[in-house]
């Protein structure tokens, strides 16, 4: 039974990175592993094929595996799939093939040349013709690496315009602005309701929680830490939450590193056990030894509040 995307939506979405083998081919077993750890650790759903899952490498019917594979992998819970691209028609199969596949809804990022505001409305309104109204999307908003920035008015007419739009994946910086206006116009009754999930590895996810976010869509290597933030902060439990978040903060800025930023967390992964290798599909990037010593030092500073860390 498939789940549908809602703006209900909230918890936590780790933002699944995709697992290769070192000769470049995708790694089943390694990502079978990887959806079941997600689940087991109570995560409340799933993202595939995002930027950090290095979607534009991987074949059609690698990517069709992957949504099917994560569907398995965590029964009941939604699995978002990123399906930008840069023309309607692949867009439009990804999205239509996914959700026949069980996705519960789609993720979809302006292309980078959008400028002014009534393109960046009239993108997502094109997408949306594309791809079908009966399907739920995300919008994506993370200026620091597609360079489109999108105000809270042009997300609010995103999500007016669109009834199909259910969720906003916030990842601007600085942000935390963006989700007090957009949660202001809620209660003034200019916006309806969405689900707020926030992005950029979780570096700010202690205040974003107080903002009004919903949760949090990340990568970050230890989603645990994610799940202990959200849940700490929605019992009122302000201290515990920072606490726990201020012990894993030097890890997780390591892991903010552009372009390095994947291979620590996969290389975090695979010392976790959870990965069988931490390589990339070329094009791809790679940490050198020195740096995998500073994250073993990291991870070592972590374990002494988180036994989690302890590997």
């Amino acid at each position: 039974m498939s789940m549908t995307l809602t703006a209900d939506a909230a918890g936590v979405f780790p933002i699944a990175p995709t697992p290769f083998n070192p000769d470049g081919s995708v790694d089943w077993a390694s990502t079978e592993k990887l959806f079941a750890f997600y689940d087991e650790i109570g995560s409340d759903g799933t993202t595939v094929l995002g930027i950090m899952g290095e979607a534009p490498k991987l074949e059609p019917e690698e990517s069709l595996r992957i949504v099917k594979t994560a569907v398995a992998g965590m029964p009941g819970k939604p699995v978002i799939v990123g399906v930008s691209a840069p023309g309607f028609a692949a867009m439009r199969t990804l999205a239509r093939q996914s959700m026949e596949l069980g996705a519960a809804g789609v993720m979809i990022a302006p292309p980078p040349s959008l400028r002014t505001d009534d393109q960046i409305t009239g993108y997502y309104a094109q997408a949306v013709e594309a791809i079908g109204t009966d399907i739920p999307f995300v919008i994506q908003d993370y200026p620091l690496t597609l360079s489109v920035v999108m105000t809270p008015a042009v997300i609010r007419k995103i999500v007016t315009d669109n009834p199909s739009c259910v969720m906003l994946k916030h990842e601007d910086w600085p942000g935390l602005e963006k989700i007090s206006t957009l949660r202001k116009f809620q209660k003034e009754g200019s916006l309806r309701p969405i689900s707020i999930l926030t992005g950029n590895g979780g570096l700010f996810l202690d205040f974003e929680m107080e903002r009004g976010a919903d949760g949090a869509m990340t990568g970050y290597a230890f989603p645990e830490l994610l799940i202990d933030v959200v849940k700490l902060q929605k019992a009122g439990k302000r201290d515990e939450a920072h606490d726990i978040f201020d012990a894993h903060l030097p890890l997780l800025r390591y892991e903010q590193q552009l372009g390095a930023g994947l291979a620590v967390r996969k290389y975090t992964l695979m010392k976790r056990g959870i990965l069988a290798s931490d390589a990339q599909r070329k094009p791809g990037s790679a940490i050198s030894a020195q740096a995998k010593t500073e994250v073993d030092y990291l991870l070592a500073r972590v374990a002494k509040t988180d036994k989690r860390a302890a590997l």
